[in-house]
């Protein structure tokens, strides 16, 4: 067994654009511009360029280079964070909650059919997988508060929910399934690109200011001149002033893909259901197959940015062996198969650990739809905010995340030592907790 790993700077999942477009150059003037070139402002800028209004979009890379390409590909109908935690802080706005993550899910695999984009979408759904006895239950919990909120989710053992026997079982959210989220961006970045929106690539935004009655977008060699701009950045925010405070955290995840497993192995493990598969701990593990026969896993550590990230960073050695020593204690079957590639992104974490949008100041607007299930949110939050800005009324699930004002607390867990103590708070659960048939 060969485990040298090759320790990527940008997502695998793709090649850059050979076809990227030019950057701004001077001075230039819009309706509405756009800042962040990930799946929340691809989304918002297709949408309003299909309403009739005249839109900018400016991307510091290319657009899709980030997060939005370099996730595990699993498109998910749940709400992030802690469902029953969720729940109890907010009993009145959580249906909505609940709402707005399946139509976000189904609104993306609408999305992927109206444009004709092939990123080997399968429609498997995800299975929120328990190791312990203590998750099994919190599992069951789970699937019983979402079915109150009116979404779908099923509780089975192992067998039914067809994931080998290391899991106990958990609970089956139906909606969504597996894709390559690189081409899925890359599609739709395509798209944007079609429909006649100014696109300038490889334009790092330096600062968004009110000036009088417009909106001034500052980039390194041209401004826009926009009556209205959305802050599509996510875990980029800090970077710019005119953001809320507080508005999220830009946390580093780290995926792993393995080398080709031989056809029939993963049946032979018990992964009939061919299923996305997320762990019960606080922070989750997950693991998935590929189309092209490989499996990737990631997320159980997390780390922190500061007020610039970069996305040339690399992840870090100990935090992929760590992965490593997850994935073959969860697939003994597997120990003989090797981990290939390594590579990361920044997500954004908001206070709440739920998707939000809002106005910042007069006709500035941010979206965040992330929390680690931005591959279904981010698309639809800003197709809604688009709509809104469009003239359309306050859709009812753009209203489920609406911010009435800018204002976000403080966040215990967004920090090292927080982060730390939920990961060793797992280890700690598994060797204290009952162990699932078959494993070890």
């Amino acid at each position: 067994m060969n485990d040298e790993i090759s320790y990527l700077a940008a997502t695998p999942w793709i090649d850059p654009p050979t076809d990227t477009t030019p950057a701004l150059q001077g001075d230039v003037q819009c309706d509405v511009a756009v800042v962040g070139g990930g799946l929340a402002g691809l989304s918002t800028a297709l949408r309003l360029a299909e309403r009739g209004v005249d839109t900018v979009l400016l991307e510091a890379n290319f657009c899709g280079s980030g997060a939005s390409s370099r996730n595990a590909g699993q498109l998910t109908g749940a709400p992030a964070g802690d469902l029953e935690f969720l729940s109890y802080l907010h009993p009145r706005r959580f249906p909505g909650i609940v709402r707005f993550a399946e139509n976000s899910a189904h609104f993306t695999e609408g999305l992927l059919k109206r444009l004709d984009i092939d990123c080997d979408y399968e429609p498997t759904g995800n299975v929120g997988a328990a190791v312990t006895k203590g998750q099994l239950r919190r599992a069951k919990r789970k699937a019983e508060i979402v079915r109150k909120a009116g979404g779908e989710a099923y509780f089975g053992d192992h067998l039914d929910l067809g994931v080998p026997d290391t899991f106990f079982g958990g609970l089956l959210e139906p909606v969504g399934g597996l894709m390559n989220p690189g081409k899925f961006t890359l599609g739709l970045r395509e798209a944007v690109i079609r429909s006649g929106v100014r696109v300038f690539e490889r334009t790092p935004v330096t600062s968004v200011d009110r000036h009088g009655a417009k909106v001034l977008v500052s980039t390194e060699r041209g401004r826009v001149r926009a009556e209205r701009v959305v802050l599509a950045t996510n875990a980029y925010s800090r970077a710019l002033a005119i953001a809320p405070k507080r508005l999220a955290a830009p946390i580093w995840v780290t995926e792993v893909e393995t080398g080709p497993i031989e056809p029939g192995r993963l049946e032979a493990a018990g992964w009939t259901s061919r299923a996305g598969i997320a762990t019960q701990h606080n922070l989750m593990q997950n693991y998935r197959p590929t189309a092209h026969g490989t499996l990737v896993f990631g997320v159980r550590r997390l780390q922190v940015g500061g007020r610039t990230v970069n996305d040339t960073q690399r992840p870090d050695p100990s935090v992929v062996a760590d992965l490593v020593r997850g994935f073959r204690t969860q697939f003994p079957s597997l120990r003989d198969v090797a981990p290939k590639t390594a590579w990361g992104g920044w997500i954004a974490l908001t206070p709440s650990w739920l998707p939000v949008a809002g106005e910042a100041t007069k006709n500035v607007f941010y979206a965040i739809g992330c929390n680690g299930h931005g591959l279904a949110q981010a698309s639809y939050l800003g197709t809604l905010l688009a709509d809104r800005i469009a003239g359309d009324p306050l859709h009812e699930d753009l209203g489920a995340v609406w911010r009435e004002r800018p204002r976000f607390a403080a966040s215990p867990v967004t920090n090292s030592p927080a982060l730390y103590a939920a990961w060793l708070s797992d280890r700690l659960s598994e060797r204290l907790g009952s162990t699932p048939a078959g494993r070890g």
